[in-house]
């Protein structure tokens, strides 16, 4: 964001990329490799065309063998919005874990698909949190 803002002559600095930026840090101080994913997923548009929609994985965690799907959610306040973030974690058809980081002081839950929701404070508090 600095080096950013900087070359840019920036000033405007949005919650959602600071947010993004911390997960990122700390999923490197943990020692993963952070990649960017994509999944494509398809649908039939008013025309009845079917159509390739690309949706983005906000990270790729990778140790070892061990893979971690993440999505950065600054803020859910609504069933919609929740779906949206959910629905590229859905679309991998795969068993590595996925979770989702939430800048809201949220208790952490696990829905029926597995995927897990949690605070940015309580990923960042506990280096096993993911």
């Amino acid at each position: 964001m600095g080096l950013r803002a900087a070359i840019l002559n920036m000033r405007q600095q949005e919650e959602t990329h600071i947010m993004e930026n911390v997960i990122y840090n700390e999923l490197r101080i943990r020692g993963f490799r952070v990649d960017v994913g994509m999944v494509e997923t398809w649908t039939t548009n008013a025309e009845n065309k079917t159509m390739r929609v690309p949706l983005e994985i906000d990270f790729v965690v990778n140790k070892g063998a061990e893979r971690i799907y993440i999505q950065s959610a600054f803020r859910m306040p609504s069933e919609d919005k929740e779906k949206q973030e959910k629905r590229s974690l859905l679309s991998t058809n795969d068993s590595f874990r996925k979770i989702i980081i939430t800048y809201e002081d949220i208790k952490r839950k696990t829905d029926e698909q597995g995927i897990v929701t949690i605070s940015l404070l309580d990923f960042l508090l506990d280096p096993n949190s993911i």
